[in-house]
C-alpha cells in the first residue's frame, strides 16, 4: 500500500507488522522501523501485562520530535497480531555469559511452541521471521509446524554476523564501513563460516588490505561477536544491532527489492543439505524469501560449512518428532 511519510513523499510498506517479545530486541526493532516508517502499524506483543503498551507508547511519543506517523501499540492479547502481513519473533530466553545459543533450546522451544499455535490462528496469511535464539533450530521448527511454503518462513542471523564481520574490518583498516560488503554463512553460532574469499572493500579483496593472521583474528571475532558483547555487557545481549539487521530485511522485504543478504532459509538440497535450516545468501522480496544463492565454496569452506550445518543438525535431532 502507499504510505505517506513525514518528508512528504510516498513509499510502499507494509500495512500492519507484529512484534512478539517487547524486550530489548523487541524495543529496538520497533523503534528503527516506526522512525524509517517501514509499516503503517506496528503491534508489540508480550505476556507482561503493561510492558508493550509502556514501551510502544513510549516510541508513540518520539514520533513528534523524530518525524514519523507510524502507529504503535502494545498488547498481551495475541490476536492483536490479526492481519499482519509479518510476525516478527524476537520473545525467549537469553542466553547469560558462558553460555552458547544451543543451551537456551529446551526452553525457548516451549515458548516458541505457543507463538507459532498464535501466528497460525490470528495471521495464518502472514510471513515469519524468527529472532530468538538457537535461530537455525528454530526457524526449521516453525517452518515445520506451520506447514508453509518455505519463502514464508526465514530467520535473522547472517545479517547480524556479516555487519559484525564488515564492523570488525573497518575497524581494522580505518577505511568506510560503506564500503565494506562481507559475507559469513552456516549457522548463527560459534562454527559460523566468514568468507573473507567473498569480502572486499570497494570492490578489492580484502587480502589486498590485510594479511592472513588479521583475517583469521577477525573472523574469529565475527563468530564470537555476539558473545563478546554478552562478557561485556554481563547482563544483557546485544539489541541494537540485531534490531538494524531485522529492520533491513524488512525494508528489503516491504520495498520490494530483491536485495540479497544471508538469511536463515530452509534448505532442499542446496549446498547439499536437506532436512535444517541455517544461514546463506538469500533473495528478500515482497514474496519473503524467494531465492537461495548458490556460491562455489573451495574444499576448506565447503567443510567449515558441513561442520556447521552438523551442529545445527545435532540440535534439531533434539526437537520433539
Amino acid at each position: 500500500m502507499l504510505a505517506r511519510r513525514g518528508r512528504g513523499d510516498y513509499t510502499y510498506t507494509m500495512n500492519r507488522i507484529t512484534i512478539v517479545g517487547a524486550g530489548r530486541v523487541g524495543e529496538s526493532t520497533a523503534a528503527i522501523l516506526a522512525r524509517e516508517e517501514l509499516c503503517r502499524e506496528i503491534v508489540l506483543l508480550d505476556i507482561n501485562e503493561g510492558v508493550p503498551q509502556g514501551v510502544a507508547l513510549d516510541i508513540q511519543q518520539s514520533g513528534a520530535l523524530l518525524r514519523f506517523d507510524t502507529r504503535v501499540s502494545g498488547d498481551t492479547d495475541a490476536a492483536a497480531m490479526e492481519g499482519s502481513e509479518l510476525v516478527i519473533i524476537t520473545a525467549g530466553l537469553p542466553r547469560k555469559p558462558g553460555m552458547s545459543r544451543s543451551d537456551v533450546l529446551d526452553a525457548n522451544l516451549v515458548i516458541i511452541d505457543g507463538i507459532v499455535d498464535d501466528v497460525l490462528r490470528h495471521a495464518p496469511d502472514a510471513m515469519l521471521m524468527m529472532v530468538t535464539n538457537p535461530v537455525d533450530v528454530l526457524t526449521w521448527y516453525a517452518w515445520r509446524k506451520t506447514g508453509w511454503p518455505r519463502q514464508r518462513v526465514f530467520g535473522q542471523s547472517g545479517a547480524l554476523d556479516t555487519a559484525r564481520m564488515t564492523s570488525f574490518i573497518s575497524m581494522e583498516t580505518g577505511y568506510s564501513v560503506k564500503d565494506i560488503s562481507a559475507l559469513v554463512l552456516g549457522g548463527h553460532g560459534d562454527a559460523m563460516v566468514p568468507l573473507p574469499r567473498f569480502t572486499d572493500i570497494a570492490g578489492i579483496n580484502i587480502e589486498h588490505f590485510l594479511d592472513g593472521e588479521t583475517i583469521g583474528r577477525i573472523a574469529e571475532r565475527t563468530r564470537q561477536g555476539g558473545g563478546e558483547i554478552l562478557a561485556l555487557k554481563k547482563h544483557s545481549s546485544a539489541y541494537d544491532s540485531p534490531a538494524a539487521a531485522i529492520a533491513s530485511m524488512v525494508d528489503a522485504i516491504g520495498h520490494n527489492r530483491r536485495r540479497i543478504q544471508p538469511c536463515v532459509a530452509v534448505l532442499d538440497g542446496e549446498y547439499d543439505q536437506r532436512g535444517l535450516a541455517m544461514g546463506v545468501p538469500a533473495v528478500l522480496d515482497e514474496n519473503g524469501l524467494v531465492e537461495i544463492v548458490e556460491l562455489k565454496l573451495n574444499a576448506v569452506e565447503e567443510a567449515d560449512f558441513r561442520r556447521s550445518a552438523e551442529l545445527v543438525r545435532s540440535d534439531i535431532g533434539r526437537l520433539p518428532s
